[in-house]
């Protein structure tokens, strides 16, 4: 594993047979003294070593991010 990358957190991703996503914290994401982030990647198979799909959120993105999830969260069928 990486040094910079901290995986925090590993989720079944639902509607697959094997998909995961991982949420992780990449520091120095762009090299040297870039800010740190973090990622979520979307595996439609678990044994790939790169993510299908992935997002880096910077810190000052974070709450505001938080807050469409919960209003979208609540608005799905």
């Amino acid at each position: 594993m990486d040094k910079n990358i901290e995986v925090l957190k590993e989720l079944k991703l639902s509607g697959t047979d094997d998909g995961k996503i991982e949420l992780a914290i990449i520091n120095e994401p762009y090299g040297k003294n870039s800010e740190s982030v973090v990622s979520i990647g979307v595996f439609l198979k678990s044994s790939n070593e790169e993510p299908d799909w992935k997002v880096h959120i910077p810190k000052d993105n974070i709450s505001d991010i938080i807050k469409i999830l919960e209003k979208a969260k609540s608005e799905l069928n």
